[in-house]
């Protein structure tokens, strides 16, 4: 089975995919999508719907998750809820079996820590021991949408 995780923030989007094998999860492939400037808004959210399409039926994926911006933020940037949007609306259109929007204190409770253990593992301070080829997720961002790929799981 594979997995995709992302998160988005308003200039590029990171996903991961994952793929699991007898309980073991290994990271196969992390990359950012990088809209191009002169695509107008209306175009930008469908290239990157477009992209997000193409990247669950190339990995076949089964299961997706997204890190979505907290509700209390203070810099809440409108331009990533309107991605975060349209790549829900991917998912829901999609053939993916099950999948899951996550906040930081719904991420931490599908994988059964907590919200601090969590902060560890985005900023790279530590690793999360089942997930294989962790080395490959260099960016804050990676690690998020490797950790919500594994929340979506549960």
């Amino acid at each position: 089975m594979k997995i995709l995780g992302i998160r988005v923030e308003p200039k590029k989007t990171t996903f991961v995919v994952i793929e699991s094998s007898n309980e073991e999860f290994t990271v196969i492939n992390n990359e950012c999508i990088k809209v191009p400037a002169a695509l107008d808004f209306p175009e930008k959210l469908k290239y990157i719907r477009n992209c997000v399409l193409d990247i669950l039926r190339e990995y076949s994926i089964s299961v997706a998750g997204i890190r979505v911006a907290e509700g209390n933020s203070q810099n809440m940037d409108v331009t990533r809820l309107h991605i975060e949007g349209v790549i829900q609306e991917a998912f829901s259109s999609s053939d993916v079996d099950k999948y899951f929007t996550g906040r930081k204190s719904s991420i931490a409770s599908r994988l059964g820590i907590k919200s601090k253990e969590l902060d560890e593992l985005f900023k790279g301070k530590k690793e999360y021991p089942i997930l294989g080829a962790w080395h490959l997720l260099g960016s804050s961002q990676s690690k998020e949408a490797a950790l919500v790929a594994m929340g979506a799981l549960a």
